[in-house]
């Protein structure tokens, strides 16, 4: 039988007793801190198109082009990689989505100039509106009513319009490009105000963000609010603050504004193509953020919560 001494004795008690003492300190969770980013998919999981991030009331995550264009990805929470959860008709490929009140989620299809709609617990897509007349439908949003805002960019012409659609009386969407004050750039990111009465708009050729006052079908009251290095912005989304969360793409950061266009920080990411952002999680405070620059997905906290989540919840 081995023997022991009493300075190991002692020493070997002290130090369980140590361990017994800390025992809580190191079972406590690592609290997140806020803005700082982590990749959250394996890198190569979506293509180079990835894009229109938008989560719903559950906490799922839904982005286009998992593996191969025309595809929406699914990412459950807490879940460490994507999975499959529809494709588009043949020939269409999405390019920003949304989700509303009542879990209608809405595609916007680049390709065909499509905006589908896909019913809550349901993963069929429905043509819900078409033009000719687009360049292509790039980025949506949506207000409290249903209407549906969508950026339509002309990237050779770099030039591009906005797009108000919305039901009729008799429950067909109708569409119309929006009189505006100014000749716009390749119209990209776009997103409302909290309270629904200004329109925020990115045009990516210039680096320049407008608000706009909304009047039915036209646009008025322009307002530079900042200017960005040219082609370095992509998507953006508001948060209940009225602050703005730009994409800035080939900066690998989400840069955060006042509405009034004031710079109050900028986030580092994980990589440098973030081509947009959506606000979701259990309280509205985790931006998801769509990575092309190795085709994952990377999420950070925040202090208030996104607008489109407030909506979904209807306390907006």
């Amino acid at each position: 039988m081995a023997t022991t001494s009493n300075s190991s004795f002692w020493f070997r008690c002290s130090g369980a007793a140590l361990l017994i003492a800390l025992a809580p300190v190191l079972a406590a969770p690592v609290q997140t801190r806020l803005f700082e980013s982590r990749q959250i998919t394996p890198a190569g999981e979506y293509t180079f198109g990835i894009e229109g991030p938008a989560a719903d009331r559950d906490g799922n995550l839904f982005v286009v082009n998992l593996g191969k264009p025309g595809t929406i990805g699914k990412l459950a929470p807490e879940a460490t990689a994507s999975e499959l959860f529809t494709g588009l008709p043949d020939g269409s490929i999405g390019n920003a989505i949304r989700i509303d009140a009542g879990g209608t989620m809405f595609v916007a299809d680049y390709k065909r100039h499509n905006i589908f709609a896909i019913a809550s617990g349901s993963a069929e897509p429905r043509l819900v509106f078409h033009s000719d007349q687009m360049n292509q439908p790039n980025d949506i949003t949506l207000a409290r009513d249903g209407t549906i805002y969508a950026s339509d960019p002309n990237w050779k012409g770099r030039s591009g319009q906005i797009w108000r659609i919305m039901r009729d009386a008799s429950g067909n969407m109708q569409g119309v490009v929006m009189a505006a004050p100014r000749a716009m750039g390749t119209t990209n990111g776009i997103d409302l105000s909290p309270d629904g009465r200004t329109l925020y708009v990115g045009e990516s050729n210039s680096g320049e963000i407008w608000s706009y006052a909304i009047a039915g079908d036209r646009l008025t009251e322009p307002k530079l609010i900042k200017t960005f290095e040219p082609d370095t912005i992509d998507g953006l989304r508001t948060d209940v603050s009225g602050r703005l969360f730009v994409a800035r793409i080939l900066k690998g950061t989400i840069a955060v504004l006042t509405p009034d266009g004031r710079l109050q920080r900028d986030i580092a990411l994980k990589a440098k193509q973030p081509t947009n952002l959506a606000f979701g999680g259990e309280d509205g405070k985790t931006v998801f953020v769509s990575q092309r620059q190795g085709g994952f997905i990377e999420s950070f906290r925040t202090d208030v919560e996104g607008r489109e989540h407030c909506l979904q919840r209807g306390a907006c």
